[in-house]
């Protein structure tokens, strides 16, 4: 049994904030927006699975993520799916998720160097609670005024197809090509068990569960790693402190004790809960 706390990485962000969520000290008022903090292995390249908080105050691009194959064909170990839990969101915060109508390439092409891909997404309000899971492939955009946690696999490979006019640098070659410019359809949501916890996600990279305070065990098989997320709360797991802001892995039968009230997520690499 092992529970490891993890690092925190705080990356600096022209759409960060000043003002972040409990559990993370704000930024200085007159210093660096932070955008996003990820918790890191001491081998940050090597886990399936990488946790992150992003805090937006503008929009974030257009941008478009490969699957396993064609990530590995770019030389990256593996593609990027990627799952997000909002904590909160301003009432006029949005997320695109797909297109409104289907695209050909040359057309998802044009309409990123014109800037007209901005109004064909489907821009879906958002609020604390949702969940959405984001497969490879889907054109996508984080709005403004949220903040959510991502739980996706563990590589930073991100092809950005329109950036508002920005000098950032776009990917468009990449990007189109391993694009589905098509309507976003959600993945089935999980069967549940009955059991006091909710499975957000069952696949096909991760899976992802959400339970309340209280004690319970967490029988993780040999080679497979989880991540502890304590959305709010606090607790131990085998012995570790946790509370609200922080992150843990754990191998093995692990015993987590969390004070009422808490609320915690739980994710692993497959595509069945175990």
């Amino acid at each position: 049994m092992t529970a490891t706390l993890l690092a925190t990485k705080r990356v600096e962000k022209p759409w960060g904030r000043h003002t972040l969520w409990p559990g993370f000290p704000d930024p200085a008022a007159d210093g660096e927006k932070i955008g996003e903090v990820w918790f890191q292995t001491p081998h940050a390249g090597e886990p399936d699975l990488l946790v992150k908080y992003l805090f937006t105050s503008e929009k974030l691009s257009v941008q478009v993520h490969p699957d396993d194959a064609a990530a590995q064909a770019a030389g990256y170990p593996r593609g990027k799916d990627e799952a997000w839990i909002i904590l909160a969101a301003e009432p006029d915060s949005t997320i695109a998720l797909g297109t409104l109508k289907p695209m050909t390439s040359d057309e998802l092409r044009a309409a990123s160097l014109d800037g007209s891909i901005e109004h064909l997404l489907d821009w879906k309000p958002v609020k604390a609670g949702d969940f959405y899971y984001s497969e490879a492939g889907t054109v996508h955009a984080i709005g403004a005024g949220i903040t959510v946690v991502e739980i996706q696999q563990n590589v930073d490979l991100t092809y950005r197809l329109y950036d508002y006019g920005s000098d950032r640098e776009l990917h468009l070659d990449a990007g189109v090509k391993v694009s589905d410019p098509e309507p976003f359809v959600p993945l089935p949501t999980p069967p549940q068990d009955g059991k006091d916890h909710q499975v957000l996600a069952e696949g096909p990279k991760f899976v992802i569960e959400r339970f309340a305070g209280g004690e319970r065990v967490v029988d993780l098989p040999a080679g497979l790693t989880g991540w502890l997320v304590p959305l709010t709360g606090a607790g131990v797991a085998d012995g570790v402190a946790f509370k609200a802001g922080e992150c843990l892995t754990l191998e093995g039968r692990c015993e987590i004790k969390a004070d009422a009230g808490s609320d915690l997520a739980l994710a692993y690499p497959g595509s069945k809960r175990i």
